[in-house]
């Protein structure tokens, strides 16, 4: 069963995010916990996790790209 990797508000005043670096690969397995991107805020750089295990299908977002909280 897939499920989606949400943007998730990473501080209280985020509505955005900038995916600043993927640092897994489609294909590549993963477990709860695994950084899978870095997301840039207004005010940092901050890491987005997998919420279970699994296999990145695909990304959806390139870098670079802004994505909304959500």
């Amino acid at each position: 069963m897939a499920t989606k990797v949400f943007m998730e508000a990473l501080s209280p005043t985020m509505e955005e995010g900038r995916l600043a670096k993927w640092l897994k690969n489609e294909g590549d397995a993963v477990k709860s916990g695994d950084v899978l991107a870095e997301v840039e805020t207004d005010k940092a750089i901050m890491e987005l996790v997998a919420r279970g295990d699994g296999i990145l299908r695909k990304r959806l977002v390139a870098e670079g790209g802004t994505v909304p909280v959500g």
